[in-house]
């Protein structure tokens, strides 16, 4: 039994979703998966929780911030047989043309946090999504009419960062948004051979001199859910 996810491989199903938030793995739990599912997993307020979606096996499990802390679930719930991974959580847009509550597929995940490179023992890294469920979210966003946006993302391990130039030169480079957690799964997916799809709801906007303007709870939780429906289709396809 893994030291963090009190669970047996039984408990999980291989289809995983994993939110950040405790509280929205819950909500998930609640309000998408079909009646019946069944908590999994409390230690350290780190909730789990699995049952079926749309008659389908799928289990949610919350990571907690930053990758430090993601990494040691996925680490774990690849020990109880997890063979799919789908990051559902906010992110930072940085592009001109997003709006709050847009979703973004993150095709890649550059690390700007080391712990990802610990890993791969490498000074760089961006580890990428898996293709077929990065093309499956977004045909499903198309037929769902949803404003989406697909493309390199940034994982970064600071939050409140005091560069102000941060965020101008990622856009530079090319990224669309900024989050805390996808370039560690997409990592651990990669060195364990599993599939892994990063999709959040824009919840930020971020400006070139590190100004940014935050969405209002309102429209946080209806953007959440729009991507909800996408990634738990994602995950039982």
């Amino acid at each position: 039994m893994p030291i963090h996810l009190r669970a047996e491989p039984s408990d999980y199903a291989e289809a995983v979703l994993c939110p950040g938030d405790p509280n929205r793995a819950t909500h998930i739990a609640e309000t998408f998966f079909d009646p019946g599912a069944r908590c999994v997993n409390t230690e350290r307020g780190m909730l789990g929780y699995t049952g079926t979606y749309q008659g389908h096996p799928i289990s949610v499990q919350s990571t907690g911030m930053g990758c430090p802390s993601a990494g040691i679930v996925f680490e774990e719930l690849v020990m109880l047989g997890a063979k799919r991974l789908i990051r559902v959580g906010t992110s930072g847009g940085l592009m001109e043309s997003m709006k709050m509550g847009d979703m973004v597929v993150a095709l890649s995940a550059t690390a700007d946090d080391p712990t990802p490179l610990r890993l791969v023992k490498m000074p760089g890294y961006a580890p990428t999504a898996t293709f077929s469920l990065a093309r499956t979210a977004v045909d499903l966003a198309v037929d769902e009419g949803i404003d989406w946006h697909a493309g390199p993302i940034v994982t970064s391990g600071v939050f409140y960062d005091p560069d102000p130039t941060t965020f101008a030169t990622w856009k530079h480079s090319g990224h669309i948004a900024v989050e805390m957690e996808a370039a560690m799964m997409y990592t651990v997916a990669a060195i364990h051979g599993l599939e892994a799809l990063a999709v959040m709801t824009v919840t930020d906007l971020l400006g070139d001199d590190g100004s940014t303007v935050r969405i209002g709870d309102e429209e946080l939780a209806r953007g959440v859910d729009t991507m909800m429906r996408v990634a738990c289709r994602v995950a039982i396809s």
